[in-house]
């Protein structure tokens, strides 16, 4: 059994290197169970990455053997008997929606290193991102269902829009583990690579997306979120509005300049 974490380890780090934040849960004793700490942590960091421009891609994992279980069921179930500070109700507001708001549409890309189980808010996490590349042992369980409880983190809008309505309707009703290699027939997985290799994985797509033309990625995600909600002349009109933020930028001149002289342009996420 993987001992807990000394007291003054945090339970989310955070490592920013070459433009790529990684952001690991950090309770491998506790499958990277989501307590208050860890979720008001988790949603700090994740508004912090957001904002800063130094970032160009950010990067969602976990730390031991589990990606993310979800909801810390015992301190849950200190807060059904009144013991604790945070009830249920509360937390969803307080603190799992801003994390997978912000993780949803910050104009950067998001990657999911799962490397192990995602279940409950930690698959819903895994959801929200634009890559989710997995380890062969890793799996997504819903679990929401299981604890007779509605979903959240915001897997009604994410999960449906991955598998299609009838699919998620099953995958909710019906919570199970779904393996790597199911995923990646569902869309649920961009990618299954043997669990020693993930690392490698994520940091090659990591750096190349940390390389790419960061306002140009921002706005393409806005415009596919946008789409989803709104009808084809208004999903137009949200085009044209990014694109023509993202012609004004110096990447978009860089990419034309270097187009015409026959070379490979170079981003700089502006």
């Amino acid at each position: 059994m993987t001992p807990p974490p000394a007291t003054d380890a945090p339970p989310v780090l955070l490592d920013v290197e070459d433009a790529v934040a990684t952001i690991t849960l950090n309770r491998p004793h506790a499958m990277n169970g989501l307590d208050v700490a860890t979720k008001e942590l988790l949603r700090d960091t994740v508004h912090h990455v957001a904002a800063d421009p130094e970032v160009r891609c950010v990067v969602l994992t976990g730390s031991g053997r589990a990606f993310c279980v979800g909801q810390d069921l015992k301190e849950h179930l200190a807060g059904l008997k009144g013991d604790a500070a945070v009830p249920l109700s509360s937390t969803v507001e307080q603190h799992y929606n801003p994390i997978v708001q912000a993780l949803a549409t910050m104009p950067k890309p998001v990657v999911a290193a799962v490397n192990g189980v995602a279940a409950g808010a930690g698959a819903s996490l895994a959801f929200a991102a634009d890559f989710r590349v997995l380890a062969d042992s890793a799996g997504y369980n819903t679990s929401f269902a299981g604890v007779a409880l509605s979903c959240d983190t915001g897997s009604s809008w994410t999960l449906p829009r991955l598998v299609g309505r009838a699919k998620a309707m099953e995958l909710l009703y019906f919570p199970r583990t779904v393996g790597a290699d199911e995923a990646l027939e569902l869309g649920l997985a961009t990618q299954v690579v043997p669990a020693e290799e993930l690392p490698r994985a994520v940091a090659e797509l990591a750096a190349r997306l940390a390389a790419g033309p960061t306002v140009a990625y921002g706005a393409i995600r806005q415009a596919v979120a946008y789409s989803a909600a709104h009808p084809l002349e208004q999903s137009l009109a949200f085009e044209a509005d990014r694109m023509a933020l993202t012609g004004a930028t110096e990447d978009h001149l860089a990419a034309v300049d270097a187009f015409v002289a026959k070379a490979e342009p170079a981003f700089r996420g502006r």
